[in-house]
């Protein structure tokens, strides 16, 4: 039997046939590996359907960082959240040197191949690496292309530009659920990255909001477990003024499932008031079914449930602790 390890296959101009040429001999296993953008998904699903398994490779996950970093897990969060968990740069001495190598992956990996109008591309990236886990769609994206740089980009090349950074690993487009309805809700969505360093170097590491840091964290933290990931949506109607019904949408950042295995999640950096916690906790009074309900923030010493049932713990002990969903 012959082990065939191929790194980077994407170098290749004609992989294609080479893999088929191999796929073909019964004394052969191939492994193959490619993370530049030119080498996508799909297209590997499509030509090699039924024949191969396709293995996902997240970066490094907050428990396997803690594993080998050197310092307290405090220290460790704020290192992850800022350079995140792609092993090379893990490894790098400095704080110099992690962002040098961020930035040259972006350019080199992520974003080498050549696209009609690069400068769009690089507006729609900014975009979204400043607006992680805000809801939008192509055509808001097209309006924010009109009003800031005058641009006759169109929905539909933006959604081209969006798939292409997903088949690129670098996002994620997460859909709206109506809870209720038990439906898909079409638009708007969500995009979150895959890795923070990346995005951070994106965006000069401004705008490191903690709070959309943590909720990118925790998504990234879901899906390496294996959960299928959506926002939950939940509308209600209340009475408002002069008693005239309004029709309100409450969200659930995240509803996780596995088989039949389902969860709902918030993410609440902090919950430093009463009304705060009555904030958070509000969407979850509104489901009437018996998945359990997780409240994950950075402030409650260990895990407790309250008087509704919901499970609430800080995101240190979620991420450290690969059954913390089971407590």
């Amino acid at each position: 039997m012959y082990y065939i390890l191929l790194d980077e296959i994407q170098m290749m101009g004609e992989f294609v046939s080479v893999l088929n040429g191999l796929a073909s001999k019964d004394n052969c296993d191939v492994y193959v590996t490619g993370s530049n953008a030119r080498f996508l998904s799909k297209d590997i699903a499509t030509e090699f359907g039924g024949r191969g398994d396709e293995i996902h490779m997240y970066p490094l996950s907050f428990s396997e960082f803690m594993s080998f970093y050197e310092g307290n897990r405090y220290d460790g969060w704020n290192e992850y959240i800022s350079f995140g968990g792609i092993p090379l740069v893990v490894l790098a001495d400095t704080d110099e040197q992690k962002i040098t190598l961020l930035k040259n992956l972006l350019q080199e990996t992520y974003l080498q191949d050549k696209i009609r109008n690069a400068g769009e591309m690089s507006a729609l990236l900014d975009i979204l690496a400043s607006t992680i886990g805000s809801l939008t769609n192509p055509n808001k994206l097209k309006n924010t292309f009109k009003s800031i740089n005058n641009s006759k980009i169109t929905a539909s090349t933006l959604t081209k530009y969006i798939e292409y950074l997903e088949d690129s690993f670098l996002i994620e487009e997460v859909k709206r659920f109506d809870i209720k309805g038990k439906s898909y809700i079409g638009t708007p969505m969500k995009y979150y990255f895959m890795d923070m360093g990346l995005r951070n170097a994106r965006i000069n590491f401004r705008q490191m909001e903690i709070s959309h840091s943590m909720e990118n964290v925790i998504y990234n933290e879901l899906r390496v477990r294996g959960y299928s990931v959506d926002v939950g949506n939940i509308t209600i109607i209340e009475n408002g003024r002069n008693t005239k019904a309004i029709k309100k949408h409450l969200e659930v950042d995240f509803i996780c499932s596995k088989g039949s295995k389902k969860y709902y999640i918030q993410s609440a950096y902090l919950l430093d008031t009463k009304e705060k916690t009555a904030q958070e906790i509000r969407p979850f009074l509104k489901i009437n079914d018996s998945f359990k309900k997780i409240l994950i923030t950075s402030n409650t010493p260990k895990p407790f449930y309250n008087d509704e049932g919901i499970l609430i713990m800080n995101v240190y002990d979620f991420l450290l602790n690969k059954n913390s969903l089971e407590l």
